[in-house]
């Protein structure tokens, strides 16, 4: 198959949606219909001990959360879709803002019940301001949830879009009868136990056939007939161009869970959704089909495999096609590396791949070379720009609990913290170390794996500091700085760039400090 072929049949994209909307659902039954997997496991509390199969840290199988962001590949009439599924839970959403930064479209995910929710509209404004094209579903139709306009209407005043239903609910929760497909233009019925089976659908062009009456009864017909043509009324007619340039996101309803409408969405997002797109970096715009191979790094996972403790370094394949055993340019290093076993992706199973193209996720073993926003290329220096690192809103001292394990707990945290996990901070006056992340339950995770990878436990102490500023000392004035540096010592540590950061206590004392020393600049990101 020619280079060219290879990247039209690429999909690349992430879910995403506030917590427990369903998005690890329907990542499973995607792969199920990709035959993927044999048997998807729901994500419900700990009554089946079968966890879902993208979810693979204990802590994940726990809480039913997803916490790592896995990549998960399949195949399907002909194309390869490669999932990002992004971890939903709030204390996560930095791991998501840089995946986002690896996908070419988005799916996301809508709970019937709940409508909006607040950490669909912060991931769904960063989807908005990078022109990412989306898909809505709205899940959980088997259970009682608002009124389909109602929903829709919600979308469009919250979230911001515009939207057009590609498919259509047949009543809903005990009265769900099924779906009406305005994309195909065919009714889906709903039995209800289809939890193994797929069910036929039924073509229906014209939904003033009497066949209409026999299929879901007379009441049911006359409404979906009244709402069809609303629908057709309101909503604008589906136009592709209009959907890839972010104008216009189509709406499918379903139930993940039931397996309900889910291939009505992955047919049509086969057909719609963009193929690898270009990508900005500081010096130009790359584009999927040139020669020369570029990608860049989104992720760090330390120990995927428990009984080797490797760090997988993810990275999104922008232009050309990257090679097994192919000596690359690390950019910020400045020197060439080669990957003897680059990995792709298949749910909790790796394989060692020998070409990957523009739009694959790969995953190289990494020792430490290795941070998030790196760039390797073909020896051209491109600089991908757009993978920030927030100013956390929680901090701890971290101490170690087992002063035999000194050197285990030192290498964990280091190995964590490159993942970006969180950020660690090591105070000018006495050297104690304190781990700042953008959510509490990160902490847990962090003390989880020092202790089930690293052989090391560590306690938390509490400290209060409001906010980390990164103090950029390019055009202050030297005596003013060194004053600075002097009055706030206290306050002042350094993070593993080394970059001189300032903890300040409150909100009011960050104020007093911006004026008194109006020349040093304090910035609230750290761009990688």
């Amino acid at each position: 198959m020619s280079f060219l072929k290879e990247i039209q049949r690429r999909r690349t994209f992430g879910i995403i949606s506030h917590p427990d909307a369903g998005k690890t659902t329907l990542t499973e039954k995607l792969l199920l219909f990709g035959g993927a997997i044999q048997e998807a496991g729901a994500v419900k509390s700990n009554k089946i001990k079968k966890g879902a199969t993208s979810d693979f840290m204990e802590i994940e199988r726990q809480r039913g959360i997803s916490v790592a962001t896995s990549v998960l590949a399949f195949e399907y009439d002909g194309i390869k879709i490669n999932i990002l599924d992004t971890p939903g839970h709030k204390d996560f959403a930095e791991d998501t803002f840089r995946t986002l930064t690896a996908v070419d479209s988005v799916i996301v995910v809508i709970d019937v019940a709940k409508g909006v929710e607040e950490q669909t509209e912060k991931l769904v404004e960063v989807c908005r301001m990078r022109n990412i094209p989306m898909i809505v579903f709205i899940n959980k139709l088997d259970r009682e949830g608002k009124d389909a306009f109602d929903l829709l209407d919600e979308v469009e005043q919250k979230l911001g879009l515009h939207v057009t239903p590609l498919s259509f609910p047949i009543g809903m929760g005990y009265d769900f009868k099924g779906i009406y497909n305005i994309w195909e233009k065919n009714i889906n019925l709903f039995s209800g136990d289809s939890r193994k089976n797929i069910e036929e659908t039924i073509e229906i062009s014209d939904l003033q056939s009497p066949q209409l009456e026999k299929l879901i009864g007379d009441k049911s017909a006359d409404t979906l007939r009244d709402e069809i043509e609303l629908v057709e009324g309101i909503y604008p007619a589906f136009d592709k161009d209009a959907y890839l340039n972010s104008e216009l996101q189509p709406v499918f309803f379903g139930s993940a869970l039931n397996n309900f409408g889910v291939r009505e969405l992955l047919d049509c997002f086969v057909e719609i959704a963009p193929k690898p797109r270009p990508k900005q970096s500081e010096e130009r715009l790359v584009k999927p089909d040139e020669d020369k191979f570029s990608g860049f790094v989104f992720k760090i996972h330390a120990n995927m495999d428990p009984n080797h403790r490797d760090r997988l370094a993810f990275i999104k394949i922008v232009s050309g096609t990257f090679e097994r055993n192919k000596p690359y340019l690390h950019v910020r290093h400045g020197k060439k590396l080669k990957f003897s076993s680059p990995n792709a992706f298949f749910a909790e199973k790796k394989e060692i791949v020998d070409i990957s193209y523009p739009g694959d996720i790969v995953g190289l073993h990494d020792t430490g070379n290795f941070k998030i926003g790196d760039t390797l290329t073909e020896g051209e220096e491109i600089h991908y720009k757009g993978i920030p690192s927030f100013s956390p809103e929680h901090f701890r001292y971290i101490n170690n609990a087992d002063p035999l394990k000194s050197k285990q707990l030192y290498k964990g945290i280091d190995q964590l913290m490159d993942e970006g996990v969180a950020q660690l901070f090591t105070l000018e006056l006495n050297g104690r170390k304190v781990i700042g992340t953008v959510g509490a339950l990160q902490y847990e995770v962090i003390q989880y794996r020092l202790e089930h990878e690293y052989g090391a436990k560590c306690s938390y102490e509490p400290l209060n500091v409001y906010k980390a500023c990164w103090v950029d000392p390019k055009g202050s004035n030297k005596e003013e700085y060194n004053e600075f540096v002097r009055v706030k010592q206290r306050y002042l540590a350094k993070d593993k760039q080394n970059q001189l950061v300032f903890l300040a206590d409150s909100h009011f004392s960050l104020e007093m400090t911006q004026q008194k020393y109006p020349s040093i600049k304090f910035h609230f990101t750290s761009e990688f």
